[in-house]
């Protein structure tokens, strides 16, 4: 596969100067930076800070004074060069760092001439700039990724994939992270459902494209995850399966753990009407639940009175 090629085309007047190198670094996750620009009015004292790091990173300044006071010429420039680049047809695509919606109709431009347009700017970046481009990237979770030495605390998975009676308690650093907007929740959900097959399981790969469509700065590292499938498994609310080396995804049956419980209970159940917990559990693995700790799921389901004479461990 031929690697891909972009231009990194950064607004100096709308960037942050210690993000530059993590930015370079996410850009090389996609392809080659085979050009690299930074627009700004060099004369200014206010950009003295990034003169130390364009020779390192091979950045060329490109020069643009302001010539009208509250006009930003800078913007104007980067634009005409990102059109130039295009029409010139040697890129597969751009990476555009500002935090400015004044790049909203350039990006636009460039999807539809079949580019790809990767944006990377601050959280408060304005939802046009971030729709327009393919995929948004915050500069903030690339600073904090450095800082934590690109390790993630995972959340506690002891609530396992299915929700029963009590929570297991999380470290209030890590519940923070699991925290997920209810409409970021509910694509995920329409994502998985709509990839699904007939028996419910999604590939995660076309998941993952599906939520980047619609929403485009989507990224897992807000909620303290590498990749989506870390996050889906830390959510307790879907199943994973891998085939080969695919992983594949559905929402979790609450009700369809219990009743497959149930049959392995009324299958080894005896006169006296107790199961080994471990009949049980051999039953459950058995099946395409996929459940990271099959004992500690059918204990905490025990907790219901209606089950709990059921299943027992043997002494």
């Amino acid at each position: 596969m031929q690697t891909k090629k972009f231009a990194v085309l950064i607004d100096a007047d709308n960037s942050s100067v210690n993000a530059i190198s993590h930015v370079l670094e996410e850009v090389a996750k996609y392809g080659i930076a085979s050009v690299k620009r930074i627009y700004g009015d060099w004369s200014s004292e206010t950009l003295k800070s990034w003169r130390d790091v364009l020779l390192p990173h091979a950045i060329t300044p490109v020069q643009q004074f302001a010539y009208t006071k509250g006009k930003d010429a800078t913007d104007m420039i980067l634009i005409i060069d990102a059109m130039d680049l295009l029409y010139a047809g040697a890129l597969d695509g751009f990476c555009i760092v500002s935090s400015d919606s004044d790049f909203t109709p350039s990006a636009s431009r460039i999807r539809e001439n079949g580019l790809a347009v990767y944006g990377f700017g601050r959280k408060n970046t304005p939802e046009a700039f971030k729709k327009a481009c393919d995929k948004f990237i915050y500069v903030e979770n690339l600073i904090a990724e450095d800082k934590e030495n690109s390790s993630h605390q995972l959340l506690d998975e002891k609530s396992l994939l299915i929700k029963v009676g009590n929570k297991a308690e999380q470290p209030e650093k890590d519940a923070e992270k699991q925290q997920i907007d209810k409409p970021t929740m509910n694509l995920i959900y329409k994502a998985v459902k709509d990839n699904s097959d007939d028996s419910g399981w999604a590939y995660m790969g076309s998941v993952g494209g599906y939520i980047n469509a619609v929403k485009p700065d989507f990224d897992t590292r807000n909620y303290g995850h590498e990749k989506l499938s870390g996050l889906v498994k830390a959510l307790g609310v879907f199943e994973t399966k891998m085939v080969g080396s695919q992983m594949f995804i559905r929402k979790s049956s609450f009700s369809t753990f219990i009743r497959l419980v149930q049959k392995a209970i009324n299958q080894y159940a005896g006169d006296i009407e107790w199961v080994e917990l471990e009949k049980v559990i051999k039953y459950l693995e058995k099946t395409d639940l996929n459940i990271r700790n099959y004992q500690e799921a059918v204990e905490s389901i025990c907790i219901n009175p209606q089950l709990k004479r059921t299943l027992t461990t043997k002494t």
